[in-house]
C-alpha cells in the first residue's frame, strides 16, 4: 500500500508541473512553415508573375551574336620586362627576375589598353558610323556604349589576347572584330615597342631630317656653281675636304647613335660603351687632320691650294659631302634596324580570325527565367513574412499603438497628446 500510494504522489507532482515553454524569440520550423502555407498564395502569384514577365523579356531581347579574333603579341627574345631590369641593375642575373621580383604586370596589359584607347575606339565609331547605331549624340556616349560590346581578354595563361566584338548582325560582328585588330596594327605603326623598333623609328626620323638638309645642301651647291662658276680643284683637296667631311658625318652618326641607346641602355651597357669608344677615335682622326666638329670651321686645305674667289664653292661642296656621307651612313642603320625588328616577327600576329558566328551569344533565356522565377519566389517569401509580422504587431496593444503614431507621422497627422 505505501508503494502505490508514492507512486501516485509522483504522478500528481508531474501533473501538476507546467509545461517548459519555449523563449519568445525562438521560431521553430514548425511556425515557419505554417506562416508559409498561410501565405501560399502571395508566393505562387508573386513567383508566376515574375515568371512570365522574366520569360516575356527574354523572348523580346534580340539575339546577339559574338565574333571573336585571337591574336599572339610580340614574343621578344629580351623583353621589356628583362630590359627594365638591366638598366635598374648592373647585375645581369637579376634581369632573369625581372617578372617576378620586380613586380612587373602583365605585359600583354599595354596592349589591352591600347585596343581600348580613345584613337582605336574612334576610328572604330567612324568606320561603322556607330553614332547613329547606338542612337549617342556625343563621342563617349558611343565609346562607352561601343565598350560594352566589345571585350578584350589578355589575362589567360596561353599569352594570346581574345577580341571579342557582339552585333544583332553575325556578319557584322566578325567584320568589326577582324577591322577592330586592323585599326591597331595601324595605330601601333608609329609606336615603338621593341628595342629593334625602337632604333628603326629613331634612324627613320634622323634619316628624314638628313635627307632634308641633304636636298638643301645640294641646292646651295647648285646655286654657288651658277654664280660663281665651277671650280675643279686638285686631288689633293678633293681628298682632303672628302675625307673631312666623311669623319664628321661619321661623328655625327655616332653621336646620334650614342643618344639614341641612352633611351634604353644603361650606362654601363657594353655595346654603348664601345660606340663611344669608337666616337673618340672618329674624333682622334680628325684632329690628326687639322680640323674640327664644327661646320663652321676653316677648311681642311693648305692656303694657296684654292683661289680665294672659290672659298664659297668649296663650303658648299664641302657641306654636301658631309650630308651624303651622313644619309648614306643613316641609310645602312636604318635597314639593319628594320632587319632586325623583322626578326622579332610582326607587332601582333592574328591566330583565329574571326569567322561569321552560326549560334547566338545571348539573350540565355533558360537562365534569365530561372532568376526571375527564383527572383520571384524568395520575394514572395519575404512577402508572406512581412504579412504575419505586421498581423502580430497589430494584435499587440502596444505595438498596436506605436504602428498607428508611426503611420499618423507618416501622413502628417496630428496625434492627440494626453
Amino acid at each position: 500500500m505505501a508503494t502505490e500510494t508514492q507512486y501516485t504522489n509522483l504522478r500528481e507532482a508531474n501533473t501538476e508541473q507546467p509545461p517548459v515553454k519555449p523563449a519568445d524569440d525562438e521560431v521553430s520550423l514548425l511556425d515557419l512553415a505554417i506562416v508559409l502555407a498561410e501565405g501560399k498564395r502571395i508566393i505562387m502569384l508573386t513567383t508566376a508573375i515574375f515568371a512570365v514577365v522574366s520569360l516575356l523579356l527574354a523572348l523580346l531581347l534580340p539575339k546577339m551574336y559574338t565574333g571573336t579574333v585571337v591574336i599572339l603579341p610580340p614574343q621578344q627574345g629580351s623583353s621589356v620586362a628583362t630590359m627594365l631590369a638591366s638598366q635598374l641593375s648592373s647585375l645581369a642575373p637579376m634581369a632573369s627576375l625581372a617578372g617576378g621580383s620586380l613586380g612587373l604586370k602583365n605585359p600583354n596589359d599595354m596592349y589591352v589598353s591600347m585596343f581600348k584607347s580613345r584613337a582605336v575606339e574612334d576610328a572604330m565609331i567612324r568606320d561603322f558610323g556607330l553614332m547613329n547605331e547606338y542612337h549617342a549624340k556625343r563621342l563617349t556616349q558611343a565609346r562607352n556604349a561601343f565598350e560594352s560590346h566589345t571585350k578584350v581578354d589578355g589575362n589567360s595563361k596561353d599569352t594570346l589576347i581574345r577580341i571579342s566584338v557582339e552585333d544583332a548582325d553575325p556578319k557584322k560582328a566578325a567584320t568589326m572584330a577582324n577591322a577592330y585588330v586592323k585599326e591597331f596594327q595601324d595605330l601601333s605603326k608609329n609606336i615603338a615597342f621593341t628595342e629593334a623598333s625602337q632604333r628603326r623609328l629613331f634612324f627613320q626620323q634622323q634619316l628624314e631630317d638628313a635627307k632634308d638638309k641633304l636636298a638643301d645642301a645640294e641646292e646651295a651647291l647648285k646655286n654657288t656653281q651658277q654664280k660663281t662658276g665651277l671650280i675643279q680643284l686638285d686631288s689633293q683637296a678633293a681628298a682632303l675636304i672628302g675625307s673631312a667631311a666623311s669623319l664628321r658625318a661619321q661623328i655625327a652618326v655616332k653621336e646620334m647613335e650614342i643618344q639614341g641607346m641612352s633611351s634604353y641602355a644603361a650606362s654601363d651597357n657594353a655595346q654603348l660603351t664601345q660606340a663611344k669608344q669608337e666616337l673618340d677615335s672618329l674624333r682622334s682622326q680628325l684632329a690628326k687632320l687639322g680640323g674640327s666638329e664644327d661646320l663652321s670651321d676653316a677648311l681642311l686645305v693648305p692656303k694657296g691650294k684654292v683661289p680665294e674667289a672659290g672659298l664659297e664653292y668649296v663650303r658648299k661642296l664641302r657641306d654636301v659631302k658631309y650630308y651624303e656621307t651622313i644619309f648614306d651612313i643613316l641609310a645602312r642603320q636604318f635597314e639593319i634596324a628594320k632587319l632586325d625588328e623583322a626578326k622579332e616577327g610582326a607587332l601582333v600576329q592574328v591566330v583565329d580570325p574571326a569567322i561569321v558566328p552560326d549560334q547566338k551569344s545571348s539573350p540565355r533565356r533558360t537562365l534569365i527565367v530561372v532568376i526571375g522565377t527564383l527572383a520571384g519566389f524568395f520575394l514572395g517569401v519575404f512577402a508572406a513574412l512581412a504579412r504575419t509580422a505586421m498581423e502580430r504587431l497589430k494584435t499587440d496593444p502596444e505595438s498596436g499603438a506605436k504602428l498607428a503614431l508611426f503611420r499618423s507621422a507618416l501622413l502628417g497627422k496630428r496625434h492627440p497628446t494626453g
